[in-house]
């Protein structure tokens, strides 16, 4: 450490005599406090870069210096790093650190800062997220839109969404980060689910005489074949307590999985249960077991408080997609008072990632939602101190290799969900999360007036055409499904 500062203060020095040649500067004796916070983060080598600033400055000098003792230096408004140089310096520290010390001008003085660290990761992150970009009374159809995040840069895509679009999109999911299996349901007048599979995309009309509703929140089987679906009868309201603003919340739900194939909707009694809510069906990594959702129903909104989810286990058979007729309870979290919703198995099958609120289905609007992990070899559960804030964490997913995830979090302003992005080990030690970075953060953020909703990885450009699925919901061009029931037995 001490080779690293002997190096590092003649370069600062240098710096600083080239921006604006102050003479003399304080020592702050602290860290930087900087936005986004990126002190002390655990980050992959391929990371857009950081980009900061330091509140209350009005210039900065940052100087990062690599695991092999490059630099990269910068001054202006924010900290704002050329992507090339700035991937050479992570690709030279995977497994190693980068030192960042960085000066402030405040009040008319320069200051220099205590430096802080950041940590390069040997594992690979996936290309990139897709996410809806949503407003936070989201009433507006022209608002809401899937767009696509290059992780390694700040290019941002529009999949679909916008103001000649007359829909709201919504519940996208890609089969294991992997964007040639595509589902979008779209609500609206004209409402239609899209799934792409084998290069063709397709507009279904998923009611059926049997089901409830259109089907929502979807999990792709790991073959490609299935996919797992609630069907649900959903409302929102607002509260006129000043704590609360939104709630959203299911009148009825069930559990049903669409085989492509076949063209049909497939559930079992055990899982459409008069009187239960079975929501959000996720596929083990095996792809022979569904975990979701299920809780008794209540009236609503009376009695929305006593709305407690617990976690649930099926059988599934692959082969023939038939449901199993015996369901496990793998959480029992009204027996704590809580609620569980958005269960995510992790793709290497070790983990799975859910969050816990008091009551209810859907955290983002519970500012005491939290993520919690259980440990599917061991059985054990628990909440995710160091990842979760003070305001609510919300809907998360996997990378491809398990060992990062994706969620969104109001801790920022506690009225906007952002990205953050976090590292998990093989034995489910977390790192600090970062939010996803953009360039000049603090003007970004701070003229940013949409919330980053249902954030998924992908493991390579989605390449949707947004048009076509555009011309498409505008016809009457919707395919049928069918329904039967599960056979009797596995």
């Amino acid at each position: 450490m001490k080779k690293r500062a002997i190096l590092y203060w003649p370069l600062l020095l240098a710096v600083l005599s080239c921006t604006g040649n102050p003479d003399k500067f304080e020592q702050a004796g602290q860290q930087p406090d900087i936005y986004p916070d990126y002190i002390g983060v655990t980050v992959p080598s391929t990371i857009a870069p950081l980009d900061f600033d330091i509140n209350g400055a009005s210039k900065v000098i940052a100087i990062a210096m690599g695991a092999d003792g490059q630099t990269l230096k910068v001054s202006g408004k924010s900290a704002n790093f050329p992507i090339k140089a700035w991937h050479k310096l992570l690709s030279a520290s995977k497994g190693g650190t980068v030192q960042v010390t960085a000066c402030g001008r405040m009040d008319g003085k320069w200051k220099r800062f205590e430096p802080f660290e950041i940590h390069v990761s040997e594992d690979a992150i996936d290309y990139g997220i897709a996410y809806r970009l949503i407003a936070p009374g989201y009433q507006a159809f022209s608002h809401i839109g899937i767009y696509e995040r290059d992780l390694s840069s700040f290019d941002e895509v529009c999949l679909i969404g916008g103001k000649n679009f007359d829909g709201c999109v919504n519940c996208h999911s890609f089969n294991r980060t992997r964007p040639e299996d595509f589902s979008l349901h779209v609500r609206g007048e004209r409402g239609a689910t899209f799934i792409r599979k084998n290069g063709k995309t397709v507009a279904y009309d998923m009611k059926t005489d049997s089901t409830l509703a259109a089907c929502v929140y979807p999990c792709w089987h790991p073959d490609g074949r299935f996919i797992a679906y609630s069907t649900n009868v959903n409302r929102q309201g607002f509260h006129q307590r000043p704590d609360k603003v939104l709630e959203v919340y299911d009148l009825k739900s069930d559990l049903q999985v669409y085989d492509t194939q076949e063209n049909v909707l497939i559930t079992s009694p055990e899982v459409k249960v008069d009187g239960v809510n079975e929501n959000m069906p996720v596929f083990s990594a095996d792809g022979r077991s569904i975990y979701f959702t299920s809780c008794t129903e209540q009236e609503i909104p009376r009695n929305v408080t006593e709305v407690k989810y617990n976690l649930c286990r099926v059988d599934f058979n692959p082969e023939t997609g038939d449901i199993g007729h015996k369901v496990d309870t793998v959480i029992f979290a009204e027996a704590m008072g809580k609620s569980i919703s958005f269960p995510k198995p992790s793709y290497d099958g070790r983990w799975i990632l859910y969050q816990l609120a008091d009551y209810g289905c859907f955290g983002a609007w519970h500012h005491e939602s939290d993520l919690w992990l259980l440990d599917l070899q061991t059985g054990e559960t628990r909440p995710l101190d160091g990842v979760n804030s003070d305001d609510a964490e919300s809907a998360h997913s996997w990378s491809s290799n398990s060992r990062w995830f994706v969620f969104g979090s109001r801790r920022d302003d506690g009225l906007y969900t952002r990205a953050y992005i976090c590292h998990i080990d093989a034995d489910g030690v977390c790192a600090k999360p970062f939010m996803l970075p953009q360039k000049s953060p603090r003007a970004y953020y701070d003229n940013s007036v949409r919330s980053y909703n249902v954030p998924e990885f992908v493991s390579s450009p989605v390449n949707f055409d947004g048009n076509a699925a555009v011309r498409l919901y505008n016809s009457d061009d919707r395919k049928k499904v069918g329904f039967r029931w599960s056979a009797s037995s596995l």
